[in-house]
This record gives C-alpha cells, structure tokens and sequence, in this order.
C-alpha cells in the first residue's frame, strides 16, 4: 500500500508559503492506518524498547498503538503544564522563539530502553528535545521513528540515535 496516497498536502498552512501534511486522512482510512502501525511496529521491534514515548499530541496517536502491539509501556511528553505530579522540563529553541516540554520524573527508569515517536520530522528540533528530556530522567533513548520525514529541512542530522520515516519528501 502507498501510505504518500493517504496523505493530503495542504497549502499555505499554517502560514502561506508553507505546504502542510495532513495525516487526518491516513488516520480515517483503515487500512492505512493499520498498515502504518504495521510498519511502526516492524521497524521498531528490532530495537526492543521497553517503552515508547509519544511527543505531544500527534506522537500519541502513533506511540500509543505501537506501544500496545509491542507490549510495552507507553509515557507521554507534553507541553508545559499539562502532567500531574513533579514534572522535569526542557526548554529549546525554535525558528522564531522557544518552547519548552516536559515528562513526569518517574515516567521512566533509570536505564530503560526507549523509543520516541512523532508523526513528522521537519527541523528536528522538537524531537532533539524530546530525545534529550528522556536522556535526562535516565532513558537510554534507542531511536524515533515517524510517519513523515521533511528531508528538505535535514531535521535527522540534529538527532544521534537511529531515525526510521515511513514516508520521505523531498520538497
């Protein structure tokens, strides 16, 4: 199946000049949609994660399920201000600004395996943070993975760890 068939570019979003890619019509589609978590979870597998981490709030859709299919844990890393209990934050840079992420401080032990998700790849930035937040309660982060990766933008070369994209473009 072309999963590229289930994914719908839309222009000019969210800001003009910029080409979106929606992954709401992958999602709706069944088979696709299994199929993506097919390829996850194959792709992931060999890594033997203990847990899966999902970014905020797409990578919970995709982290989720392969997590289930994996039988291993799931943690979540959030935006500031959205967990309960003591929180560990990390606040990185972005284009224009900053941002910050957080996780709870026994989401993971020292040592565990993990695997961090998102639905796409661009500049990397929030997926280095992510990476880095996990490595900081003591995760030995293992690699990510993604449904799409923006290859034009070289977000992989920001990440040290194993990156697998289903999907790749080039522009």
């Amino acid at each position: 199946m072309d999963l590229k068939q289930h994914v719908r570019g839309i222009p000019d979003f969210p800001k003009p000049g910029i080409l979106f890619y929606d992954i709401s019509t992958l999602l709706k589609h069944p088979d696709a949609w299994h199929e993506t978590i097919r390829q996850l979870v194959g792709a992931l597998k060999p890594l033997e994660p203990d847990l899966l981490a999902g970014i905020e709030s797409r990578g919970f859709l995709l982290a989720a399920p392969v997590a289930f299919a994996l039988n291993r844990g799931f943690v979540m890393i959030r935006k500031k201000g959205k967990l309960p209990g003591p929180t560990i934050p990390h606040t990185y840079d972005l284009e224009y600004g900053s941002d910050t992420v957080e996780i709870q401080s026994d989401a993971i032990a020292a040592g565990q395996r993990v695997a961090v998700v998102d639905d796409l790849l661009a500049t990397g930035g929030t997926m280095a943070a992510a990476v880095r937040l996990c490595r900081m309660v003591g995760a030995n982060v293992i690699g990510t993975a993604f449904i799409i990766e923006l290859n034009f933008l070289n977000g992989r070369a920001r990440l040290d760890v194993p990156v697998t994209s289903l999907l790749r473009y080039d522009s």
